[in-house]
């Protein structure tokens, strides 16, 4: 059957939920410099916008197909909508709060519509593996968009013109709200004849496997790492390079041009290469990244603000760079296990992906965020050793659990 309607309608949700997700970092920054927050208060935004997700996606990854997966996505883009007018109207940290609760709360509809929807429409694990790697590295062309969309809207005369952007994203979500409506959706997900009891206790057991545990534990360590990141390099490049604040917007556009770029290439390497050796090796390379280019960080002296793309320090180029080697490691996790799991529980455990997720971020981007404060911020991404470490060690056991339950593959 071809569903290409149906997987444009997937690109461009996830694109605009792309965007809205991902300014979190930029809200951040913004809220410190225009509405006087510390950096540590400031953080409580990533939980307002993951810990939505995990609730959400908990109470709704088993009773989704029965609602469907078209009028999720619809209710989710209806919810979003709202929040983004409450940001324009509100103009203050508060609303900021209430507006990552809402893009928390519609994500989680999204993504795990999306996840599951991924497992009906391909054939095989490696076409599977394709299309996770694919989706989610639109998701990055999002992301990037988003650090340009921002900064057009800044003003050195207005310092509450940004908040323009918000109108604009309402016409976005608009108009995704129609092409999703005339997308046709021919899959059948909502008949089965199980209750929603036992779609909740099948959701519980999947978290005793050993396969889920393990992996689980590998998707908050990821997340941890690529939100840390993420969330704080605009507060990091204003911070530790002296950028001007719409210049460290614009630098960090890198991070995500570099996720969205090693996540389609991971999408196209992942046919010839197994998906164990490309995360290994990109997860090292990352950590050589980070011990080469930190220790020549440290701030000595005064400096003097760059405004100008032409004054940015070679290294202000090579860190974001980190983007395209963590890049592949998020779809082709979450694809070898869903691909090894029953088609009939992708939802739970696209739901329990989402959750771990979501807590990861919440996690990584509070403790990125209270050491920046503290200790500061080369410091703080010195932390991000660690959870990449530990992932290496977990994908090992992923792959030596999948062998075991695949011998053929």
């Amino acid at each position: 059957m071809n569903h290409w309607k149906l997987k444009v309608s997937l690109f461009l949700n996830y694109f605009v939920f792309a965007i809205l997700l991902n300014s979190v970092g930029i809200v951040i920054s913004k809220s410190i410099n225009v509405y006087k927050v510390t950096e540590t208060d400031a953080s409580i935004l990533e939980a307002f916008k993951d810990l939505p997700i995990a609730i959400v996606s908990l109470l709704v990854a088993s009773f989704l197909p029965k609602f469907g997966y078209k009028k999720a996505m619809m209710v989710a883009l209806g919810i979003v909508f709202f929040g983004c007018l409450s940001m324009y109207y509100g103009n203050s940290f508060f609303n900021a709060k209430m507006l990552f609760l809402s893009i928390g709360v519609s994500f989680a509809l999204i993504k795990l519509s999306v996840y599951s929807l991924i497992g009906e429409i391909t054939a095989s694990q490696k076409e599977h593996t394709s299309f996770m790697s694919s989706i989610e590295g639109f998701f990055m062309v999002g992301i990037a968009s988003a650090y340009f969309l921002f900064p057009f809207f800044y003003s050195d005369t207005n310092v509450d013109s940004w908040l323009n952007v918000y109108l604009f994203l309402c016409v976005l979500i608009a108009l995704s709200f129609l092409f999703l409506l005339f997308a046709k959706i021919n899959i059948d997900t909502s008949h089965s004849s199980s209750s929603l009891k036992d779609d909740l206790m099948d959701s519980i057991k999947l978290i005793i496997l050993p396969l889920v545990l393990i992996f689980v534990g590998s998707a908050f360590f990821f997340v941890m790492i690529e939100q840390g990141i993420m969330t704080w390099l605009p507060r990091f490049n204003q911070k530790i390079f002296s950028f001007s604040e719409k210049l460290s917007v614009q630098m960090a556009s890198i991070l995500a041009i570099s996720l969205a770029a090693g996540r389609f290439l991971a999408g196209y390497i992942s046919k010839y290469i197994s998906w164990v050796y490309i995360v290994i090796a990109c997860s090292l390379v990352a950590m050589l990244i980070l011990f080469f280019v930190l220790p020549k960080l440290q701030i000595s002296g005064e400096v003097t603000q760059i405004s100008a793309l032409s004054d940015v320090p070679f290294l202000g180029f090579v860190l974001p760079l980190i983007g395209l080697f963590i890049a592949p490691i998020y779809p082709l996790l979450n694809s070898a296990v869903l691909s090894s799991l029953p088609k009939h529980l992708h939802s739970a455990m696209s739901g329990l992906i989402i959750i771990f997720s979501a807590l990861g971020g919440t996690i990584g981007s509070r403790i990125v965020g209270t050491l920046f404060e503290r200790i500061g911020g080369v410091n703080a991404f010195y932390f991000l050793m660690i959870p990449i470490g530990l992932l290496i060690v977990f994908v090992l056991r992923i792959n030596s659990i999948i062998k075991k339950q695949n011998p053929a593959d």
